[in-house]
């Protein structure tokens, strides 16, 4: 009888670093990185041998993660469609700070790196869809320009003299392509936090989730019955919330050396308020993990005085909240264009927390509490927005006020 194997995520313990350490040398190739991650097909047996190893401290099946896609949303629902109304909703333009001294990084769909709203010599760029390794040097954006829009929003130029992004002045984007044409493996999306986290990145946002509904199908195409698919994906997405967990924990551990980042991913687009206002999906992983900012998407509504609501599609459970209806930015060959969603909304809170970082560490120098106190400054300051906490968080992020 043939092995059924199945291609699993391994988070193990690099054999030179004891249990629980995190390396104190900036000079180190890892940052401090106390773990290495690998692929490998594997049965159920090998997984059950490998999960008693003590040197484990994370397996999970290789699962599809799909871009949270921009929504088709006519520019005459938002007042401000022909400008970057967000960058005005969060402060951005009101504010001393620029981003300087700061580094975002940016998990998406690439960069047209050739673009007037970027800088290159700021960008460093990496393709884990073209080679599972990491192709250093380039992510061209192949999926309808998601990653450029989403990067113009965090830290692009003024094109044709409208501002676009927060915070234009950041230091360096680092630029990890791990969605293409297909969506995106679990692997993809862990090795470009890797990367992001070893080239020492403060912020890393993300506009992606798990494709639960495709990996039903994929099951049931194996022949698992439904009922067993269903379980078998259901433990997957667990399993996959857990391993974002330990991420996450040990980017906690890599803050008391003073090299941890801040991760923020976007909430989702599934929604349908528009249809039923009972019709609301929760947060889904990424950002339901332990230690992410979980961004939800709000709209601006017409009025002589600016006003917001939670936008229809936005899913539950956020912890803070962005512009994400009809936000202008760029596009790949030039000029502006609008997108909605959750993926919209993140890269302005990406950017804010860009800005309140510079704010309180002008200097560079950085206590180990540093994340926690930008995360306070963007909970402690966030306007609040109408409407149930579950829809809108603590409310719409704002940059440092003007000194």
């Amino acid at each position: 009888m043939e092995r059924r194997t199945e291609k699993h995520i391994i988070m193990r313990h690099r054999p030179e670093i004891e249990r629980g350490q995190v390396l104190a040398s900036p000079d180190d190739e890892f940052h401090g990185f106390p773990f290495e991650f690998a692929t490998a097909d594997l049965t159920e047996s090998e997984v059950a041998d490998l999960r008693r190893d003590k040197r484990v401290e994370g397996i999970i099946p290789s699962i599809n993660l799909s871009l949270i896609a921009p929504l088709d949303i006519s520019q005459s629902q938002n007042a401000e469609a022909e400008d970057a109304w967000g960058v005005e909703a969060v402060g951005a333009d009101r504010c001393d700070e620029n981003g300087s001294g700061v580094t975002i990084a940016i998990l998406d769909t690439g960069i047209d790196d050739e673009h007037v709203a970027f800088d290159k010599d700021k960008l460093r760029l990496i393709d884990f869809v073209a080679d599972p390794e990491g192709k250093e040097g380039s992510a061209p954006d192949e999926v309808g320009g998601h990653g450029t829009h989403v990067a113009g929003t965090a830290f692009g130029n003024a094109v044709g003299g409208k501002r676009i992004g927060v915070a234009p002045g950041i230091d360096r984007a680092l630029i990890a392509k791990v969605l293409g044409p297909k969506g995106a493996t679990t692997e993809a999306v862990i090795f470009g936090l890797e990367w992001a986290l070893k080239k020492k990145a403060d912020i890393i946002s993300m506009s992606l989730g798990i494709d639960f509904t495709s990996l039903v199908v994929r099951l049931i195409k194996d022949d698992y019955p439904i009922k067993v698919a269903t379980s078998r994906a259901l433990e997957s997405y667990r399993s996959t919330i857990r391993l974002f967990d330990k991420i996450s924990e040990l980017v906690d551990a890599r803050a008391a050396k003073g090299r941890g980042a801040i991760l923020i991913a976007a909430s989702g687009n599934e929604s349908l308020r528009d249809q039923d206002p009972r019709f609301t999906v929760a947060v889904a992983p990424p950002a339901a993990g332990e230690g992410f900012i979980s961004v939800g998407a709000i709209s601006s509504l017409k009025g002589e005085k600016p006003s917001f609501a939670v936008s229809s599609f936005s899913n539950t459970g956020c912890l803070l909240v962005g512009p994400g209806r009809s936000i202008l930015s760029a596009r790949p060959n030039g000029g502006l264009r609008t997108l909605s969603g959750t993926s919209m909304a993140t890269p302005h809170v990406a950017g804010v927390a860009a800005l309140w970082l510079q704010n309180l560490f002008p200097d560079g120098e950085r206590p180990e509490h540093w994340r926690d106190d930008v995360r306070r400054k963007l909970e402690g300051t966030a306007l609040p927005i109408p409407g149930s906490r579950k829809d809108v968080g603590l409310g719409l992020v704002q940059a440092p006020p003007k000194k």
